[in-house]
């Protein structure tokens, strides 16, 4: 019996960013130069094939440095940390290595040139997450205030309107990240915009090429983790533009193929943690049980690329 046959859209860019790709190499270079057990705080990217990869290398994740023993090598997430834990980490004689993103880290310069300028900020995140933390920390306490959604913004109280900036999470929705900071404009006209865009160079383009597929598409998958920012807003990025079927797995192993009944045209995408093995291995579970023609749709290419620590070097 014949098998359906079935064409898979692949959306370019997808999976890793480069400062993911740098985040595993410090780890990976770690573990090389210091030998294992190398102790990570958080995971190093919000993907549980990366992490596991790394655990059997000898990487022992963490959730907090009190969980490290006195002079081994440690290493903070891709997400960044707050203030408070390099300096824990230097009290208690830890070597440690950053692998904050750069692009974070230019938020976080951002967030103190502001404050040192007399700003209070106003920080468009998802409350929790690794990385609003750690760039929240950057400052003291009630430096920085939070906001979510529009109607956040309603109800915001600053110090002084005539004294603020915004700063955002880096992996927010391009779409909706753009109606709450024309919310803060109206509210407070002297409100300062960064030098340049926080949302991530990696973050805009994923959802770009989903954009640009979504209206080819019965149904999208996005490979990515329940607590990947990025991952998620592709899923909900795609169902804005019209997928009738948008979907957010780990791995192939968790599809419901009953999902995509009748569906002949899936789009595929991934996370900025996501490895592309992931990707591979979903088109192969799609070649066993359809004919399967493979189109790229590609939006731009990517050649960044961020360096690691020197100390791993040489």
């Amino acid at each position: 019996m014949s098998k359906p046959a079935l064409t898979l859209i692949l959306a370019a860019p997808r999976g890793f960013c480069a400062g993911v790709d740098r985040a595993i190499q410090i780890v990976e270079l770690a573990l090389e130069r210091f030998g294992p057990p190398i102790y990570v705080r958080h995971e190093i990217v919000h993907n549980r094939t990366v992490v596991e990869s790394l655990e059997a290398k000898g990487a022992i994740f963490v959730e907090e440095l009190d969980e490290v023993p006195e002079g081994a090598h440690v290493v903070f997430s891709a997400h960044g940390v707050p203030k408070s834990v390099p300096a824990d980490a230097r009290r208690r004689g830890l070597a440690y290595l950053d692998a904050t993103c750069p692009l974070v880290s230019k938020v976080h310069v951002e967030a103190e040139r502001l404050h040192a300028e007399g700003m209070h900020l106003v920080m468009i995140g998802h409350e929790g997450h690794p990385e609003v933390v750690g760039t929240m920390g950057q400052l003291p306490d009630g430096a920085i205030s939070l906001v979510e959604t529009i109607e956040d913004v309603a109800r915001l109280s600053v110090p002084d309107p005539a004294r603020l900036g915004y700063i955002t999470q880096t992996t927010l929705s391009v779409d909706d990240t753009a109606g709450i900071v024309a919310a803060l404009q109206a509210r407070f006209p002297a409100i300062l915009a960064p030098h340049k865009e926080d949302i991530c160079y990696a973050t805009t383009n994923r959802q770009a090429a989903v954009k640009t597929i979504a209206p080819d598409c019965d149904a999208l998958i996005v490979i990515g983790a329940p607590n990947s920012s990025n991952s998620v807003r592709l899923v909900e990025v795609g169902a804005r533009a019209g997928v009738a079927t948008a979907l957010r797995i780990q791995h192939a192993g968790e599809l419901d193929w009953s999902r995509l009944d009748g569906a002949r045209r899936v789009g595929i995408t991934a996370g900025a943690s996501a490895p592309e093995s992931l990707v591979e291995a979903l088109i192969e579970a799609f070649r066993a049980r359809f004919e399967v023609t493979v189109e790229q749709v590609t939006v731009t290419e990517e050649r960044i690329q961020f360096k690691v620590p020197r100390a791993l070097i040489g």
